[in-house]
């Protein structure tokens, strides 16, 4: 089996090489922890995990890193006061750092609620900072970065001077990137318009700054992920993964930093997750049309009938392809929860003992097997691997009803390939009943029973439902309004 990967920059559909025979080095950038992780990034985030879960099932040692954006998110260089965190800190009148913590939690919280693997590093822009001024110092040694009033930018037209091409990855040109910038304030600093930030000088006013050879100030964004891949993956590494919407500037400056820097291309396999719609729609706060993921699995808003279990929300991302606009809808959802049953209702019957076997299959295990391992490797194909999966539940459905035949070999195989490619691979989660939940109609039954028993002046059985139940922790309280219950 040869993995595929599409390359962003190749736009190409690539064999995968690693730089070491059997390991993987992949970074993907994390989320700027000023706010709630929205729902188009837990898709990106998803899709990460999907790959990162595949490379394993596929015999590969991954080193998986991602960072915590926690500094220095400044998308206008020329302005200071664009700042995300200090925006948020004047929101919430908060120290820059409680609004890390905060919003850092909510983070893990959210991706651990959709089973996600936490990578096995996770560094933080403001622990590198000794490295993002190490990595600045190096680019002006090399003169292609020059200091200005207290900042530092990276000198784009010095880099495309010596032969390199700053716009390699998104298809830009530099020339049209130069015509049609306009003019911001701060621009002046600049000797060019599309020079950008690695270092920018704190104002007075500005809460978050560290000490740097060019005075007090705090690092551009780009600048972090360039320090943090290349201390733990090394100056070339294998996978570098995002949203689509990073790949310009923000990746692109990567790039222009990491050959800048060391003289190789920093990455060999870039890849891009696409965008998240709702009903057809861009997801928009200025529109309204905007959900948050604790909205859709609690239920509470406007777009949806029924809150949805986390495994049925994952379920649905994966039925599109990384690299596809995945658009969420009550119908979508919907769907997906009765396909999401069918699939775990297949998995109780394979794993239960009531399955007939027999001499023969008439199921084509290995050919089956083949084609789920083919669209895994072509370029992580999640959802034609889901329509896979589902020929072997129409099977398994024929088989209970005696439609179908499986040796006991091949039952075990089968039971045994389902369930990595539906947990480990797909990393879904089967769904409890809400224990709860029946257990409040279980016992509204009870007190039901209880209540008649009471009326037809049946009291032994009323007090031995009582007393029973109270052995078992649960109090039965008599009130003006009925009869309600307490668990001890």
């Amino acid at each position: 089996m040869q993995l595929k990967i599409y390359n962003s920059l190749t736009a190409e559909k690539e064999i995968f090489k690693p730089i070491l025979e059997g390991n993987v080095g992949m970074y993907v950038c994390g989320p700027t922890v000023y706010s709630n992780v929205h729902l188009g990034n837990v898709r990106t985030f998803l899709s990460f995990d999907f790959i990162y879960r595949s490379l394993m099932h596929l015999g590969y040692k991954v080193r998986y890193v991602r960072n915590i954006t926690d500094a220095g998110h400044l998308t206008d260089d020329g302005d200071v006061n664009n700042d995300r965190f200090v925006k948020q800190t004047r929101l919430e009148k908060l120290e820059p750092m409680e609004i890390v913590q905060k919003y850092t939690v909510d983070f893990h919280k959210v991706l651990d609620l959709f089973n996600l693997l936490p990578p096995n590093i996770e560094p933080t822009a403001t622990g590198h900072i000794v490295e993002q001024i190490e990595l600045t110092q190096k680019l002006i040694e090399k003169g292609f970065a020059y200091e200005s009033n207290g900042s530092v930018y990276f000198d784009v037209l010095e880099y495309n001077a010596r032969g390199l091409n700053y716009g390699e990855l998104s298809k830009r040109n530099i020339e049209e990137l130069f015509a049609n910038t306009r003019d911001l304030d701060g621009q002046g600093e600049k000797k060019n318009p599309q020079d950008f930030a690695l270092w920018k000088k704190a104002s007075p006013a500005h809460i978050m700054r560290w000490n740097s050879p060019w005075g007090e100030g705090f690092p551009g964004w780009h600048l972090e992920c360039t320090a943090m891949s290349t201390k733990y993956l090394g100056e070339t590494f294998d996978i570098h993964g995002g949203g689509m919407d990073l790949k310009f500037p923000h990746h692109e400056c990567e790039i222009a930093q990491g050959k800048a820097c060391n003289g190789a291309s920093p990455v060999n396999y870039w890849m891009h997750a696409n965008m998240l719609t709702m009903n057809s729609q861009r997801m928009s706060k200025s529109t309204g049309n905007y959900i948050l993921p604790m909205q859709l699995v609690s239920g509470e808003n406007d777009f949806f009938e029924k809150p949805f279990h986390p495994a049925i929300v994952r379920f649905c991302f994966l039925q599109a392809h990384y690299r596809s606009v995945l658009d969420i809808s009550n119908d979508a959802m919907l769907a997906s929860e009765k396909g999401f049953s069918r699939l775990m209702e297949a998995l109780k019957i394979v794993s239960g003992s009531g399955l007939q076997v027999s001499d023969a299959s008439s199921f084509d295990l290995k050919a089956w097997k083949q084609k789920c391992y083919d669209a895994l490797t072509d370029d992580f194909n999640s959802p034609i691997l889901i329509s896979h999966l589902f020929e072997a539940v129409s099977f398994i459905f024929k088989l209970k009803d005696g439609k179908e035949t499986i040796s006991a070999e091949d039952l075990e195989d089968l039971r045994s390939a389902l369930n990595a490619f539906v947990f480990d691979v797909l990393g879904l989660q089967n769904i409890e009943e809400n224990n709860n939940e029946k257990l409040d109609q279980t016992l509204q039954v009870l007190i039901e029973l209880r209540n008649q028993a009471r009326k037809s002046k049946n009291f032994d059985l009323s007090d031995q439902i009582r007393d029973k139940l109270l052995a078992e922790g649960i109090e039965l309280k008599d009130g003006r309004d009925g009869t309600t219950y307490v668990l001890n």
